[in-house]
C-alpha cells in the first residue's frame, strides 16, 4: 500500500480547564524531520511528540502546530511563604529604624520577585497536559493518514498506467529487434554493391555475414529487455507490499532508467529509438511520482 508524504490533519481536545488544538502538515523529504510550533513552555514536548509521530510517519517533513489553552487556577500561582516572610521582616525592620508606624502592605509584597510562582514553571504541567495532547495528536494523525492513503491510491493508479506504457513499448521493441539485423544487412549490401561496382572488385559472402554478425552482437538488447521487464515486476510487487516503500521504488526506477538508456544506445534503429523515448518519458514520470511516496 502506497502512502503519500503530503497530507493534512487536525484535531481538537478538551478536558476540564485544558484545551488542545493540533494541526499537522506533511511534505516530501528524504528523511524524517519535525518542525514544532508551540508556546515556549511546551517546547520540552518535542522529543515525546517526535517519538509519537515516528510510529506513523517514516519519512518526510512534519509541521506540527500545537496550541494549548489553560484556564488559570489558584494552584497556578503558589505563594512562597518563606520569601514573603523574608520581605516582610526586612521591610518591618527598616520601618522601625525610620520610625514608620505603617506596616508593610501584603498586596505590595505579592508583586515582588519570587513571592508568587510562575504558572509556566509548574513541574506537574507536563504530566497533567500530556495525556490530552497525546490523544489529540493521535486523532490528527488518523485524519492525516486518511488523506495520505487517498493520495497514495491515486499515485498507485498513475504508476500502474506508466508501467503499462513501458510494457507496451517494450513489446514493440521486441517485435522490431529481429528486423534490425536484416535491415542492416540490406543497407550494408547496398553500400557494398555501390562501392564494388565503382572500383570493380568483389567481396566474399563470409565477410558480409561476419560484419552483420558483429553488428547483431553489438546491438543485441535482449538482456536489457529482460532486466527491464524484471524491474517492472519488482516495482509491481513493492507497490503491493503491506508497508509503503518509497525508497525501494526510487531504487527500482533508477535501475529501469539505466536499462532504458542502454537499450536506446544499442538499439541502432529509428523505431526502437522512438519507443525508448516513450519508455524514458514514462519512467521519468514515475521517478517524479515515487519521490512523494513514503
Amino acid at each position: 500500500m502506497l502512502l503519500s508524504m503530503t497530507g493534512h490533519g487536525e484535531a481538537h481536545g478538551q478536558h476540564e480547564t485544558l484545551a488542545v488544538s493540533v494541526e499537522l502538515r506533511t511534505i516530501n523529504s528524504r528523511y524524517f524531520k519535525l518542525s514544532l510550533r508551540s508556546s515556549e513552555q511546551f517546547n520540552s514536548l518535542e522529543n515525546h511528540l517526535e517519538t509519537l509521530l515516528k510510529r506513523h510517519i517514516k519519512r518526510g517533513t512534519v509541521q506540527l502546530n500545537l496550541r494549548i489553552q489553560r484556564e488559570p487556577t489558584a494552584a497556578d500561582f503558589p505563594i512562597n511563604e518563606a520569601v514573603l516572610a523574608g520581605y516582610w521582616q526586612q521591610l518591618d525592620a527598616i520601618g522601625r529604624r525610620l520610625n514608620v508606624d505603617q506596616p508593610p502592605r501584603l498586596d505590595s509584597l505579592l508583586q515582588l520577585p519570587g513571592v508568587v510562582g510562575d504558572p509556566a514553571q509548574r513541574s506537574d504541567l507536563f504530566a497533567t497536559a500530556w495525556p490530552l495532547i497525546q490523544r489529540t495528536v493521535e486523532q490528527a494523525l488518523e485524519h492525516l493518514d486518511q488523506m495520505r492513503q487517498q493520495e497514495g491510491r491515486a499515485m498507485a493508479d498513475d504508476l500502474k498506467e506508466n508501467c503499462d506504457v513501458v510494457r507496451r513499448q517494450l513489446d514493440q521493441v521486441e517485435q522490431r529487434v529481429p528486423h534490425v539485423a536484416a535491415a542492416y544487412r540490406t543497407r550494408l549490401l547496398e553500400r557494398l554493391n555501390t562501392l564494388l561496382a565503382e572500383f570493380q572488385v568483389s567481396a566474399e559472402p563470409a565477410d558480409v555475414v561476419r560484419e552483420v554478425g558483429i553488428f547483431a552482437e553489438r546491438s543485441d538488447i535482449a538482456e536489457e529487455v529482460v532486466r527491464l521487464r524484471s524491474h517492472l515486476d519488482q516495482f509491481a510487487d513493492i507497490m503491493q507490499s503491506p508497508e509503503s516503500a518509497g525508497r525501494k521504488l526510487e531504487f527500482v526506477v533508477q535501475e529501469m532508467f539505466r536499462e532504458a538508456n542502454t537499450i536506446g544506445s544499442k538499439g541502432s534503429d529509428p523505431q526502437i529509438a522512438s519507443a525508448v523515448v516513450e519508455i524514458k518519458s514514462a519512467i521519468e514520470r514515475m521517478r517524479e511520482m515515487v519521490q512523494n511516496v513514503e
